[in-house]
């Protein structure tokens, strides 16, 4: 490889190779992709967590605060329908699978350049279509669009569900993709229990993405058509059925809890193996374990029916193969942490956030236990508990991950190390901020609060009032992050070629990658995170 002059990194990078717009507007390398998605979900979770803010500072008080009833539900559908559609599904897969997947495999590229380039487009083209969605005049449905109210809302729901409609498309392609690169681009000698964790994470993930994102595509769409050409296929004064669409909705939504978490638990695991200085304990279990989840996942939509008149016994088998899902997740969380056991910890940012991450999704696990009960659901159903529980269990932990990555991936992406200190004070400022916006929300809803409300009984007040201050923590800390990230771009270290000590193998390229990834074809001779031997490994 030849290194630039004074400096351990390669002297032509995937950033420097070509520096045109137009290099990167039509690029097919995954990892431009790779950083343009992650520029992409990055202004989605700014534009979520400023609806979120607009949403806290109204409830601050009982009665109306800064904003009309109508503007506030307009506020939570479009927070909920940019965190979930534009941020949370695509952040893990889509920018960090897209940059090193191909790279831990020991591939040049994924199977198909120009078809990744074209998600690109199509995710970019559905969302700026929900934008436009928003700015015309809203949608006021919640993120969930759920009928007949949807079919008959005046707001502008159409395009918002045409936007994610399409972008279910580039969810599609991109999970192709990626079943298409493991199977048929991994290096000589990476026989299948060699595989890194964070790929069969984003594998699993892929197969959830192919085989039910087209039946959410499918009910947003029939909602759209019911809306435009007033056909009754789930309003019940048209003869439709309502019901039918959330059996079809949640069919999709609830394994969509899994392509946003698994990729996430890929992240950990890496992270953890890295900072511990040990691979992972019961690799086989772990990776098993990931396709228990993606497996069971398909089978529990149900648990979120526990009121709409579903048969009791549906309700019990349903409740019970949810509880199936905490047993897999705990199965990853005693590897994890048997993993950090005599491990020669290293405490670095990106394992702060992996310390959050196990805190926030054993609280919310256990909370989702709690309401895959029947007799629980039922006080709880549609309150601040649930709120507070999918915000614990999928915001909370897909946040961390994409912190964690963010933090331990952005030396090998962009060749530059960050602050320190300053990041410490961001990740404890994030990860106290989140635990106060809502641990509160859990006390809410156990007093009765209804979610999407707008008005309250004064005596919660001091509950929301304490939410809305974790929420200020939380954008403090986000803001740190933006101004010392920037920073390091131009000012920051330049980084070691392995920043971290790490045996994981995306590390076998130079930081910043070469255009193709290896100068000559990698030999993946250890196993993945082996620290039995002292030397890092051979940079190719």
């Amino acid at each position: 490889m030849n290194l630039a002059a004074g400096s351990n990194q390669p002297a032509i990078t995937y950033l420097n190779h070509e520096t045109t717009v137009r290099s990167w507007l039509l690029t097919r390398d995954h990892k431009r992709i790779g950083v343009m998605f992650l520029v992409g979900v990055i202004f989605a979770l700014l534009l979520g967590g400023i609806f979120a803010m607009a949403l806290r500072i109204e409830l601050l008080t009982p009665g109306p605060t800064v904003m009309a009833p109508m503007t506030y539900n307009r506020m939570f559908t479009l927070h909920g329908v940019t965190m979930v559609w534009l941020f949370m599904i695509p952040a893990i897969p889509s920018a960090f699978g897209n940059f090193v997947l191909p790279i831990m495999l020991g591939a040049k590229d994924v199977a198909f350049p120009r078809l990744n380039l074209a998600s690109f487009y199509i995710y970019l083209a559905g969302s700026l279509l929900t934008v436009f969605g928003m700015l015309w005049s809203g949608a006021d449905t919640g993120w969930t669009f759920y009928t007949p109210y949807s079919t008959v809302s005046p707001t502008t729901v159409t395009p918002i569900l045409m936007g994610v409609f399409i972008i279910g498309f580039s969810t599609i392609i991109t999970g192709l993709n990626f079943i298409t690169t493991v199977h048929t681009l991994r290096a000589p000698g990476m026989h299948w229990t060699r595989i890194p964790l964070f790929v069969w994470t984003i594998y699993g993930t892929s197969v959830i993405q192919v085989v039910a994102t087209p039946v959410l595509g499918m009910v947003l769409l029939l909602v759209a058509a019911e809306r435009v050409l007033g056909m009754g296929i789930f309003d019940p004064s048209r003869g439709g059925d309502p019901v039918l669409f959330q059996h079809m909705f949640w069919f999709y939504s609830h394994p969509a809890v899994y392509i946003m978490v698994l990729p996430a638990m890929g992240v950990i695991t890496e992270v953890v193996c890295a900072y511990s200085r040990k691979n992972i304990f019961g690799y086989k279990m772990v990776a098993a374990s990931t396709f228990g989840i993606a497996f069971v996942g398909f089978f529990t939509w149900g648990h979120h029916m526990f009121v709409s008149g579903q048969s009791t016994f549906g309700s019990g088998v349903f409740g019970v193969l949810s509880m199936l899902v905490a047993i897999f997740t705990a199965i990853k969380i005693f590897n994890w942490v048997a993993t950090l056991y005599g491990g020669s910890i290293d405490l670095k940012v990106p394992l702060l956030y992996v310390l959050g991450f196990i805190f926030l999704l054993m609280f919310g696990g256990m909370t989702g236990v709690a309401v895959a009960t029947t007799s629980l659901d039922v006080h709880w159903h549609d309150t601040y508990f649930v709120v507070a529980h999918f915000h614990y269990i999928m915001v909370g932990a897909v946040l961390m991950a994409f912190l964690a990555a963010l933090h331990y991936w952005w030396p090998k992406m962009f060749g530059r190390l960050y602050p320190e200190r300053w990041s410490f004070l961001a990740a404890m400022t994030i990860i106290f901020g989140f635990i106060v916006t809502f641990l509160p929300q859990f006390l809410l809803g156990n007093m009765g609060m209804p979610r999407r409300y707008y008005e309250y009984p004064r005596e919660m007040q001091w509950l929301h009032v304490l939410s809305t201050a974790g929420a200020s923590l939380l954008a403090f800390g986000f803001g740190l992050i933006a101004i010392y990230l920037l920073w390091s771009l131009r000012y920051g270290a330049e980084a070691p070629v392995n920043a971290w000590g790490s045996r994981g193998y995306e590390w076998y390229s130079g930081s910043p990658p070469v255009p193709h990834n290896f100068t000559e074809a990698p030999r993946f001779e250890r196993e993945v995170h082996d620290y039995t031997v002292a030397e890092v490994p051979r940079v190719y």
